[in-house]
Order: C-alpha cells, then structure tokens, then sequence
C-alpha cells in the first residue's frame, strides 16, 4: 500500500471512510487529556475531516498532515476559508487560522516539527495501515513526539481474516506493544458497534468494536 493507493481514492470519489460529523469520542474524551488551549495538535492523515475544524474551534493550534491535495482543497472550500501556502522541503502548507494543512506524507515529517505538538488526535491514521507499516509510524511519529505529549488514539477491532483493510484490525494487545515501552497507555473507552455499521456487516464482519486509548508520554 502506497501513496498512489489512497490518491486515487481521493481522485475517484473513494472516500466512503470520511465522516459527516465530528467524532463523538472525540468530543467526549478530548477533554480528558487536558491539554492547554494553545496546545499544537498532530492529525496524522486527516482526510477533509471536520474533526480538525472542532480542536481548532477548541482554541488548538492544528497541524493536518494528508497527502491528497484534493482533499485539502475540498475541507478549505466546504469551510469557507481562504488558505495561504507556502512550499516547505516537506511539502505545501496551507493555512488559515489556527489551522494548518501541510500536503506530504507523513514519514516525511522531520524531529523539529514533531517536537512541537504536544497533542496528537489519531482517529484514522494507525488503523489505516498495514502491520509492517503500522511499526515504521509508530516509531517515526510517536517516537519523536516530545515528552509529556499527550494523544487521543482510536482503533478498530475485528477478525482480520474476515476483511481485507484498510481499515486494519488493530487489537489491544497490539497497542500494548507498540505504545508500551514509551507511553503511558490507558484504555478510556471499549465498545461494541457493530449494529451501527452496515457496511462492515455487509463485508461479512461477526465481531467489530472501536477502542479509545489516552496515551502520554513518559
């Protein structure tokens, strides 16, 4: 899986995975970490996600990172807002506001950028790659997060066997594992949803739960 894989979703309409709403969980559970109005948050692949508009209505300093440029465009238009953009080595930053778009992948943010967001909302990121991919993200972007960052990570999990990702199946005891050795990892949120989504059903899904993890760095 490529950067091509998900362009070609954006450019052929493809986006059944954006919602139309901001994420309840996350307006529930954000408060919980605490962070500082002022805060600079992450929001590693972001899609056009209304998500990113509701930290920054929460006073956050938001850094989304997608590769699409179309789905940038289509989440400044759907927003009414006007962005400036400047090139950068990591790729075009456009903002507006509070919010910043930088249209690049995300393995190409660099240490200095990374250690100015003390907040990350992973919603769509970590359960949008494959395991071996999954490893190298976790390590690039968690691993240069700064001490006492703090995030908000949601995941899916169902029989991987019963559907091919994306979205990945991404167990507790994966997140134990991969989150462990550097973070401070408690469990906020587990349920069932499987009756609300029709289309993970209709794939052939018996068993579909999502998770919210509050982690913070030691």
């Amino acid at each position: 899986m490529d950067a091509d894989f998900w362009l070609e979703r954006w450019q052929q309409g493809q986006t059944g995975f954006h919602q139309t709403r901001v994420m309840p969980l996350l307006q529930k559970y954000w408060p919980s970490l605490g962070l500082p109005k002022d805060t600079r948050v992450l929001v590693p692949l972001a899609g056009k996600s209304l998500d990113v508009g509701w930290l920054a209505e929460q006073g956050h300093a938001v850094l989304a990172v997608e590769l699409s440029p179309l789905a940038i465009q289509q989440f400044f238009d759907e927003h009414q807002l006007t962005p400036t953009a400047h090139s950068t080595p990591r790729g075009t930053l456009y903002k507006a506001g509070l919010i910043e778009y930088l249209c690049g992948d995300i393995f190409d943010l660099d240490a200095e950028t990374l250690a100015t967001c003390l907040g990350c909302y992973d919603r769509a990121a970590l359960i949008a790659l494959p395991p071996e991919l999954r490893a190298r993200y976790v390590e690039h972007v968690y691993g240069q997060l700064p001490a006492h960052a703090r995030a908000l990570l949601l995941t899916l999990d169902y029989p991987q066997s019963q559907m091919d990702g994306p979205p990945f199946a991404v167990p507790d005891t994966e997140v134990q594992t991969r989150y462990g050795l550097r973070w401070q990892i408690k469990m906020l949120d587990t349920r069932d949803i499987l009756e609300n989504e029709p289309k993970f059903a209709a794939r052939g899904i018996t068993r579909l739960s999502t998770s919210v993890y509050q982690l913070t760095a030691r």
